[in-house]
């Protein structure tokens, strides 16, 4: 056993110094249209970004008077899959509903 205690005499040991950063916001945004009824895009702010009732229905209406909401900040991933969700649950109720991810 001492000739092991022995073997790293000498010798500089490094401590691995690793960083994690929180990774970056990602908004997903509902955009306006003339056809996704306002009481859709309340269904899916409530169903897909789990906002509650009088929250979505704020929402709805930024979307509705200012052409664009916020429905969510989240990372990339998961934002691309909320937008992914959202446009294919209207699609498959025949909305256009547009859904974009942008940078927080």
């Amino acid at each position: 056993m001492a000739e092991r205690d022995h073997q790293f005499e000498g010798e500089i040991l490094e401590e691995e110094r690793t960083s994690t950063r929180k990774p970056r916001p990602w908004n997903v945004v509902l955009h306006n249209d003339d056809y996704t009824t306002m009481d859709f895009v309340q269904m899916i702010l409530i169903a897909i970004f789990h906002h509650p009732p009088a929250a979505a229905a704020q929402l709805m209406l930024a979307v509705h008077e200012k052409g664009y909401a916020v429905a969510g900040t989240f990372t990339r991933d998961i934002a691309e899959t909320k937008a992914t969700e959202a446009m294919a649950m209207a699609r498959a109720e025949g909305h256009p509903l547009k859904c974009t991810v942008e940078p927080g």
